[in-house]
């Protein structure tokens, strides 16, 4: 089984409001640079939050939701710190309820 963490918030907020994007860009040059395998990945409108383990979560969520999900737990935090108005969570995958974590509604 592997652990994900996440960030997540409405759509808007990630992809438009906040610089998430030029965050993302530079890991992924720092991880080419360094030949490291990519551990982190943006999805919009993850199914893994409908799931009832985050049901409270999601209810704080705008829709449609986006998500941060990685495998480096610091990373998250970095994100929750940096972006500050996103929700945090992790789940171990596979599990009865999400068999993908990088599946999409």
């Amino acid at each position: 089984m592997t652990t994900y963490f996440f960030v997540a918030a409405s759509e808007k907020f990630l992809t438009i409001e906040e610089p998430l994007e030029e965050i993302l860009k530079e890991r992924e040059r720092n991880y080419k640079e360094n030949n490291k395998e990519k551990d982190f990945w943006l999805l919009k409108n993850p199914s893994f939050l409908q799931t009832k383990q985050f049901v409270d979560l999601t209810t704080k969520i705008p829709s449609p939701p986006a998500a941060v999900l990685s495998t480096d737990k610091k990373f998250i935090i970095f994100l929750k710190l940096r972006l500050e108005f996103v929700a945090v969570g992790e789940f171990e995958c596979p599990n009865a309820e999400i068999t993908d974590p990088f599946r999409v509604e």
